[in-house]
C-alpha cells in the first residue's frame, strides 16, 4: 500500500504504477500529458516536494511522503495569472506542452518570483514544443510573474474586435489549465483498448500469423487479422494503396506495417497480448533509396498496383509520380547568362514531432461507429473509415478532439480507422493509441529528396533561366507524395521575376518510412536549394544577397517562373525593404555573419482541384454557434473564424461559440492543409456573418432569429498543372517572406529577423506566433534534426531527433507586412502557416558560408556549431 499527497488529498494505492498511468487512468487527472513516455519531452511534468519531475518516470513506490501537485492543485489566483499571461501575449497555440510549461513556470515562481529572461529559458529547456518558437511562452510565464509579484488585477479582455489587434485565443483556458480534451483524454465505462501487432522488419514476407496464445491470455476480447476487415482493406486520400493489416502471404513495405490488432480490457493486457501473438517472416532485402528503387530488376514494391484517383494503376520501376514545370527556352538563355550556379543537395527525411502522439477513440453508433479523433481533416476520415468498414456514410461519425499538433503529420490515417474496425467489431468502446515510437515508425515524413539546380544571371544579377531535376523518396506508401513533388516543381523558380524554367521531378516508392505532408509541402525543399544557389550568383555578380533579390523579387503584374501574373497584393519586395537595414546592418560589421533567404508559398490546394471553405452560423439561445470542420491543430483557425464574424457582424465575442469539428453538424471544409483555412473557411465565414449582419441591421434581435441558420461557402476555380493558358492560375494567392540570420563568430545563431507578407492580419500574435514557431522548425531542419534509417528501420527516439530547445533559441524579430486590398477574401488575409518554416535553412547555409568559405550541399549543415565534425 502506497500514501500519496496530490494536490493536498491523500490517496492510498495497493499497486504500483508509473505515476502518470495512475494520474490519468485513475483519477483522470488529463491536464498531465502523454507526449513520450521516455522522460524526454516535457508534457507529463508535475512539482514533487517543489521540484519539477516527469510523472512518466517516477514510480508510485518512490513517491511515499512526498508532495505531488499538477495544475489541479493551483490556486484560483494562479490559474487566473497564467491563463490571463498567456493569453494576452499568444503563448498558446497546439497547447498540448502547455501544462507542462506552466507547471515549470509555477515551480520557478515559487522559487524566484522576479526571473529574468534566461531564468525562464533554463527553466523550461527540457520542455519541448514544436509550435511556437518558446519566446511567447518566455513572455507569458513573465508576465505571470509580473502579476502575481505585483499584486496587479488582472484585466479583462476586450469583447470587441478589430482585426490585427491583440484577442485572447477561444482555447486559451482550456490549453493552460489542461481542462480542454485531447483524443486520449477521452474515457467512456466498458472502453476497452487496442493495440497494433507491428511487423518487425520493413520487408518481408509473413508466413504465418498465430493469435491462438494470445488469444488465451485473460481479459483479451479480440483479435482482428486482414481478413475480418470487413471493406475495402486499402486506404490513402489520394491512391488507395496502404493496407490496413498485412495479409499472410503477402509482404510488409515498411516498418509501421500492421498485422493484426489485439482488443483487451486493459493497456497492459493489450501490449502483452501483442508480445503473444507469433509471426512466422521470410526476411527480404529492403529498398532503402530511389536509386536501388529505379534499377532495372529492383522489386515492385506496389506490383500488385492499386486504385489512384478512380482508376487502377501499376507502377513501373517503383515510380509513383512525375512533375513538369517548363516554360520559355532555358538553354538558349543559359548561352548568354554570364555566371552560373549550379550543384546537387541532399535533403534529409524530417519528423514531424507534434507533442501529442496519435490516438482515437471509437464508439457503436446506430450500427455503425462515431469516432473521436485528432487528425487535420474530419471528412477525410469519414470517408476513408467508412469505406474500410464498408458501411453506408451515415453509420459514421466523426468528431475532433483538440488537435495537439500536426503539421501535416495527421493528415493521413493512423490509429482512427483501426479503432472504428474494433469497435465495430466487438459492439464496445475501443481506443487505440501509439506510443511515441510506434508514431515515429508510422506516420509519413517529410520527404528526403535530392536536387540538381542550376541557375543563371546576366552581368548585372539579372536572373535568365533555371533548371532542375528533384529525386523524391516517397517511402512505402503514396500518402500525398505527388502533391508534394508538384509543390516543389511549381515553387522551384522562387518569387522571381524571370520565365524560363525547366523543371522534372519524380517521386518513388521504398521500404522506407512513408513521405507525406509536412509544414512547406514540399517548397522547404525547393527553398532549401535554389537559395543556395542564389546567394553564390550574388557572389559571383558581386552584388550582395539582398541586392541581387531586389533586383530580381517579383512585383505586381509581373510573371512568376511558374506561368501566374503576380497580383496587386504581391509584397516581395517590401518584406525586403523592410529588413535592408538589419541585413546592412550585420553584413558590414566584421563580429558578425548573416545569411539571407526568400521564399513564395501558395495558398490554397489550387492547380484545378476543388477547393471549398465552409462556415455555418446558427443562432441559439441568443448565441452564435460558428460551425466549421476546419481543424485547428494549434494555427488559430477557430480564433480567426471567432475575429470574422465579430468583426463582420459587430457582435461581441461573449455573444460567439465555436464548435469543434463534427460531420453531424460542421459543413465540410476540406483538410487543414495547404495554408489554405484562413482564406477559404475565413471567407465562407464572412459570406455567412454578412448575411447574419443584415438581418441584425434589419432590426432583429439574436433571440428573434433563434434556430435560423447562415451558411457560407466559398470555392476558387484555378487552372490545373499544364493548362495551355499563357498565365494560368494556380493557386488563389501567394505569401512572400524574407528572413535573415546572424551568426557571431562561435557560429552560434544570435539573432533572427522575419519579413512576411501575410497579405492582411487577422490575428497579430497568432502570425507572429506562426512565424516564430516557423523558425524553431527551420533552425532544426538546417543544423540539427535528423532521421537516420537502417534497413527502413528509424534510428531516432524523441529524444534523440534534434529539435530545438528554449535555451538554444536566438532572438527574433518578426515584421507582418499588409498590403493586400480588403475586398480580396477573408479581409485579404494570406495563409502563412507552411512558408515560415521554409527559409531558415538556406539562410543558415549562406551565414555558414561566410563564416567558413566552406559551400555545404547537405542538410543538416555538418561542421558547426551544433554539430560535431564529421
Amino acid at each position: 500500500m502506497y500514501t500519496l499527497n496530490i494536490n493536498d488529498t491523500i490517496y492510498s494505492v495497493k499497486e504500483d504504477m508509473l505515476l502518470i498511468d495512475y494520474l490519468r487512468d485513475v483519477l483522470k487527472i488529463t491536464s498531465v500529458k502523454d507526449g513520450c513516455k521516455e522522460g524526454a519531452c516535457g508534457t507529463c511534468t508535475v512539482i514533487i516536494d517543489g521540484k519539477t519531475q516527469r510523472a512518466c518516470t517516477q514510480k508510485l513506490s518512490r513517491l511515499e511522503n512526498k508532495k505531488i501537485q499538477t495544475i489541479e492543485g493551483f490556486t484560483q489566483r494562479e490559474r487566473d495569472a497564467f491563463v490571463y499571461a498567456f493569453g494576452k501575449v499568444g503563448a498558446v497555440q497546439c497547447g498540448f506542452c502547455i501544462p507542462g510549461m506552466v507547471i515549470s513556470g509555477k515551480c520557478l515562481l515559487d522559487k524566484n518570483p522576479n526571473p529574468t529572461k534566461e531564468d525562464v529559458k533554463m527553466a523550461i529547456k527540457t520542455n519541448i514544443c514544436r509550435c511556437t518558437g518558446y519566446k511567447k511562452i518566455e513572455e507569458g510565464i513573465l508576465l505571470a510573474a509580473k502579476i502575481l509579484r505585483e499584486n496587479l488585477e488582472i484585466p479583462e479582455f476586450d469583447n470587441h474586435i478589430k482585426l490585427g489587434e491583440i484577442v485572447k485565443r477561444v482555447d486559451v483556458e482550456d490549453k493552460v489549465l489542461g481542462t480542454g480534451k485531447y483524443a486520449d483524454d477521452y474515457y467512456v465505462d466498458g472502453m476497452l483498448y487496442g493495440k497494433n501487432v507491428f511487423t518487425k522488419y520493413a520487408r518481408a514476407k509473413i508466413l504465418s500469423i498465430d493469435t491462438s496464445k494470445a488469444e488465451q491470455l485473460e481479459g483479451v476480447v479480440a483479435i482482428y487479422t486482414a481478413k475480418d476487415i470487413p471493406g475495402n482493406r486499402y486506404i490513402g486520400h489520394l491512391a488507395k494503396d496502404w493496407p490496413g493489416m498485412i495479409d499472410i502471404n503477402e509482404q510488409t513495405k515498411c516498418i509501421g506495417d500492421t498485422l493484426a490488432m489485439v482488443v483487451a480490457e486493459t493497456k497492459e493486457i493489450a501490449q502483452k497480448a501483442c508480445e503473444l501473438v507469433e509471426v512466422q517472416y521470410e526476411i527480404l532485402k529492403p529498398i532503402t533509396s530511389p536509386e536501388e528503387a529505379k534499377q532495372e530488376g529492383a522489386h515492385q514494391i506496389h506490383g500488385e498496383g492499386f486504385m489512384h484517383f478512380g482508376k487502377f494503376r501499376v507502377p513501373e520501376n517503383n515510380l509513383f509520380d512525375h512533375e513538369e514545370v517548363k516554360r520559355g527556352d532555358v538553354e538558349s538563355q543559359f548561352r548568354k547568362a554570364k555566371y552560373f550556379a549550379e550543384g546537387t543537395f541532399e535533403l534529409p527525411p524530417t519528423e514531424h514531432a507534434f507533442m501529442e502522439v496519435e490516438s482515437a477513440l471509437a464508439m457503436p453508433y446506430e450500427d455503425g461507429v462515431y469516432v473521436i479523433t485528432g487528425g487535420q481533416g474530419i471528412y477525410d476520415e469519414y470517408n476513408e473509415i467508412r469505406e474500410y468498414l464498408g458501411i453506408p456514410r451515415e453509420k459514421v461519425r466523426i468528431h475532433s478532439a483538440y488537435v495537439g499538433g500536426g503539421f501535416g503529420g495527421k493528415e493521413d490515417m493512423s490509429v482512427q480507422h483501426q479503432a472504428a474496425l474494433c469497435a465495430y467489431l466487438t459492439k464496445r468502446p475501443v481506443k487505440v493509441s501509439f506510443t511515441r515510437q510506434e508514431s515515429i515508425n508510422y506516420h509519413p515524413k517529410r520527404h528526403a529528396m535530392k536536387i540538381y539546380a542550376k541557375i543563371a544571371c546576366d552581368e548585372n544579377g539579372k536572373f535568365l533561366a533555371m533548371k532542375a531535376r528533384l529525386t523524391s523518396d516517397t517511402g512505402a506508401y503514396a500518402s500525398l507524395g505527388g502533391p508534394v513533388l508538384q509543390r516543389a516543381c511549381t515553387h522551384m523558380g522562387g518569387p522571381y521575376n524571370y520565365q524560363n524554367v525547366d523543371i522534372e521531378g519524380n517521386a518513388y516508392y521504398t521500404n522506407n518510412p512513408p513521405a507525406g505532408a509536412f509544414r512547406g509541402f514540399g517548397v522547404t525543399q525547393s527553398v532549401a536549394v535554389i537559395e543556395c544557389l542564389i546567394n553564390e550568383l550574388a557572389q559571383k555578380t558581386g552584388l550582395s544577397g539582398w541586392e541581387i533579390r531586389y533586383r530580381n523579387a517579383i512585383r505586381p503584374g509581373e510573371v512568376l517562373p511558374n506561368g501566374q501574373i503576380a497580383d496587386e497584393g504581391t509584397a516581395m519586395a517590401e518584406t525586403l525593404e523592410a529588413l535592408k537595414d538589419e541585413f546592412y546592418k550585420y553584413e558590414n560589421d566584421p563580429n558578425y555573419y548573416v545569411g539571407i533567404a526568400c521564399a513564395m508559398k501558395n495558398s490554397g490546394i489550387g492547380v484545378g482541384l476543388k477547393d471549398t471553405g465552409r462556415c455555418n452560423l446558427k443562432i441559439k439561445d441568443g448565441k452564435v454557434h460558428i460551425k466549421s470542420s476546419a481543424a485547428d491543430m494549434g494555427q488559430g483557425i477557430q480564433t480567426v473564424l471567432m475575429e470574422i464574424v465579430a468583426y463582420t457582424t459587430g457582435l461581441t465575442t461573449d455573444k460567439l461559440i465555436v464548435e469543434h469539428p463534427d460531420t453531424e453538424y460542421t459543413p465540410d471544409s476540406g483538410t487543414t492543409t495547404a495554408s489554405r483555412q484562413t482564406v477559404f473557411a475565413g471567407e465562407a465565414a464572412r459570406i455567412a456573418s454578412t448575411q447574419l449582419k443584415e438581418d441584425l441591421d434589419k432590426g432583429f434581435t439574436l433571440s428573434d432569429l433563434n434556430e435560423k441558420e447562415y451558411k457560407g461557402e466559398f470555392d476558387y476555380k484555378t487552372d490545373p498543372m499544364g493548362s495551355d493558358k499563357e498565365n494560368p492560375v494556380s493557386h488563389i494567392a501567394y505569401g512572400y517572406a524574407t528572413q535573415i540570420c546572424v551568426l557571431d563568430k562561435d557560429g552560434k545563431v544570435v539573432k533572427v529577423f522575419a519579413a512576411h507578407d501575410v497579405g492582411k492580419v487577422i490575428n497579430k500574435t497568432g502570425a507572429e506566433g506562426q512565424v516564430e514557431g516557423g523558425i524553431a522548425m527551420g533552425l532544426g531542419y538546417g543544423l540539427t534534426e535528423d532521421f537516420p534509417l537502417k534497413d527502413g528501420v528509424p534510428q531516432v527516439k524523441l529524444g534523440t531527433l534534434g529539435l530545438f530547445k528554449a535555451h538554444q533559441m536566438p532572438e527574433i524579430e518578426v515584421k507582418l507586412i499588409e498590403k493586400n486590398p480588403a475586398d480580396k477574401p477573408a479581409y485579404g488575409a494570406k495563409g502563412i502557416g507552411e512558408i515560415v518554416a521554409t527559409l531558415m535553412a538556406p539562410a543558415l547555409q549562406n551565414a555558414y558560408y561566410k563564416k567558413d568559405g566552406i559551400f555545404r550541399y547537405k542538410y543538416p549543415l555538418e561542421n558547426t556549431f551544433y554539430s560535431k565534425k564529421k
